[in-house]
């Protein structure tokens, strides 16, 4: 697993976004691997700037990274019921880009927010939203932080022993599922 490249990804763009904390102690616990952070900070999605300059070169890099990970994190938080409209978009680019970088990737997801039920509603969708791309997504256990930002101690772990043990289970799938697939590949 050493060789293994980890891509995160945070629904938020916020310099101290509770999401890129919670990704990032994914990508602790998945150690040892390659961490990766997606940059989510793209155009808005426009066909007809799409059809006048083509994919942006950040939208192909992104993709790039995509298909270059042996697994992804996604953390999501939850605006209006849903998942942000900055990780929608970057679903809505990589979508046009040629291929499919999301085909068979193990991915996790995950949320984080101020509410008490974590993100539940957002990240039910952003699982709905993945099943075009067929990533192989990690069915659980799922992690809804609630009250994210009281969550995380000043070295960005976390403090509640029921979430780590929770993130630790799913983590510990997800690189079951990368060691099943890289396995598959090899054979």
């Amino acid at each position: 697993m050493s060789n293994s490249v980890l891509l995160g990804l945070s629904g938020s763009l916020r310099r101290e976004a509770t999401n890129s904390k919670l990704m990032r102690e994914a990508a602790r616990l998945f150690a040892p691997a390659e961490f990766v952070e997606g940059d989510l900070n793209l155009p808005l999605f426009d066909a007809d700037d799409e059809e006048r300059d083509g994919i942006p070169v950040v939208v192909q890099a992104l993709a790039d990274q995509i298909a270059a990970a042996d697994a992804i994190v996604i953390s999501t938080p939850e605006y209006n019921k849903g998942p942000s409209g900055v990780l929608k978009n970057a679903l809505d680019w990589v979508s046009r880009t040629s291929g499919n970088p999301w085909k068979n990737k193990p991915l996790a997801v995950m949320s984080a927010t101020a509410g008490r039920a974590g993100g539940e509603r957002a990240q039910m969708i952003l699982r709905g939203f993945m099943v075009p791309f067929q990533p192989r997504l990690i069915a659980g256990p799922e992690l809804h932080l609630a009250d994210s930002s009281n969550q995380f101690d000043e070295a960005g772990h976390l403090l509640s022993d029921r979430y780590a043990a929770t993130l630790q289970q799913l983590i510990d799938n997800l690189r079951a599922e990368v060691e099943l697939t890289q396995h598959t590949e090899k054979n």
